[in-house]
């Protein structure tokens, strides 16, 4: 790939776990939405929950996540009290015939939560949701929090999903994104999890971190795909001190600037392609056997705020100071500072604070939008179909695009707006194309390689 080619498209733009953006939440949502939104959850509907725990015993200087450290459990404890209550509470609101397909606890640190605590906690989503007897429960996983005590607590609460975050392991790099993981650790925990019966792992591996290079990348993956991950997601470390003022510590000097970052990635995609792994969108790969790789084939992969899944529930519930969830009428997300949001939860039961209604246009570019993240094209026909009357705009604006389009990013055949092999790695700038509301100047993103 041209390095000019490169450098025109890696301006910073969403990565699109959503649209709109976060960026363009505002109390105009509030408590009285989101109550209304749950009450009209039916009977039968599959429902996905979030619960975040935003507590780190480390905080690691690359970390975009909502997410504090914290040396003592007993402000875990507290925060788990509030979460409890918020659980009861939205459980309250939902229709008990509606079935929960998937559960994910994310961070922060889950995997610091005290064995008898994460037991007690999934008791609670339990006993106020019904879930599905084929139920997804997926937990992000720090190595380092993990002992047998713990191991035996996720296997007690069904866990069939294990996320590991490996993000390098070199021991320079590691240093410099205060993350000291070794090998050993990492092998031991998987290995762990997959005797207590987790039928999936997972391995997050990033590049364009400080002091990485292609060379130690390559030792990196040649070392992961020893732990024969079932699925790998390989992300591009996102740089933005304006927002995480931790990441300050990593000197802008030692990032790997944007065309060493571009084969980065693309010499960890070629490792992963070569090991047998199918690439699913644009920075997640899977055995053919996974059922991410399965969906990414029958065309019902989708894109919602942890990624590329196989989830087919159209709600999600977010649980937890700042989480974010989904519904069929807009976004809604919770406090995010753990004390006010504790301060919510006492005084209401829930602590949602701000979310964005959709527009009927907002749900036409929100397709549009997933299908080049997902699929990478969209169909003339498929979007005029499903909003008739309204896709002509986003229909004119693909035309337009292509006809621009002297990099040979994007091809128009048979009314299929599709990007082209050499399009496929700027799949977030083509996307941006069809943001209605991206020059409005709120938020800053990371560079889109």
């Amino acid at each position: 790939m041209e390095d000019a080619l490169i450098l025109k498209y890696a301006g910073p733009v969403p990565r699109y776990t959503s649209y709109p953006t976060a960026p363009h939440f505002s109390e105009a949502v509030g408590l009285a939405d989101y109550e209304s939104w749950l009450d009209q959850i039916g009977p039968g509907e599959a429902i996905s929950l979030y619960a975040h725990v935003p507590y780190c015993d480390r905080l690691c200087w690359f970390c975009a996540c909502h997410t504090k450290q914290t040396l003592r459990y007993d402000p875990v404890a507290t925060y788990l009290q509030g979460l409890h209550r918020e659980v009861a509470s939205v459980g309250g609101r939902v229709n008990r015939e509606a079935r929960v397909t998937a559960l994910h606890f994310g961070g922060g640190s889950p995997t610091l939560v005290r064995p008898e605590d994460m037991i007690a906690l999934k008791r609670s989503f339990t006993d106020h949701f019904t879930f599905a007897p084929d139920c997804e429960i997926s937990v992000e996983m720090d190595p380092n929090d993990l002992d047998e005590a713990r191991h035996d607590a996720l296997a007690a609460i069904g866990m069939t999903r294990a996320s590991f975050g490996i993000q390098d392991f070199d021991p320079v790099v590691q240093k410099a994104i205060n993350r000291i993981q070794t090998y050993e650790q990492t092998r031991d925990a998987i290995e762990a999890s997959r005797a207590r019966g987790v039928r999936s792992v997972n391995c997050d591996v990033l590049y364009g971190l400080p002091y990485q290079s292609l060379s130690s990348l390559e030792r990196t993956m040649a070392a992961v795909l020893t732990l024969a991950p079932d699925r790998v997601a390989l992300f591009g470390y996102a740089h933005v001190p304006w927002m995480k003022t931790h990441q300050k510590m990593i000197p802008d000097e030692s990032l790997p600037g944007v065309v060493e970052r571009f084969a980065q990635m693309s010499r960890a995609a070629e490792m992963l392609l070569s090991a047998g792994y199918e690439a699913i969108g644009i920075d997640h790969f899977a055995k053919p056997e996974d059922s991410l790789a399965r969906a990414n084939r029958e065309g019902r992969l989708r894109r919602n705020f942890q990624g590329y899944t196989d989830d087919e529930a159209e709600t999600l519930i977010g649980l937890g100071a700042s989480a974010i969830g989904q519904f069929r009428q807009g976004y809604v997300q919770n406090m995010p500072a753990t004390g006010e949001y504790l301060r919510h939860v006492e005084q209401a039961g829930m602590a949602a604070v701000r979310g964005y209604r959709f527009t009927p246009d907002d749900r036409l570019r929100a397709k549009v939008i997933a299908d080049i993240m997902c699929r990478f094209a969209f169909s003339f026909d498929g979007v005029e179909r499903a909003f008739p009357g309204l896709a002509a705009a986003v229909v004119e604006e693909a035309r337009l695009f292509r006809a621009r389009d002297a990099d040979g990013l994007t091809t128009i055949e048979n009314g299929v707006f599709r990007l082209t092999e050499r399009g496929r790695p700027f799949a977030r700038s083509v996307a941006a194309n069809f943001d209605a509301y991206l020059g409005n100047g709120r938020g800053r993103h990371s560079v889109a390689v």
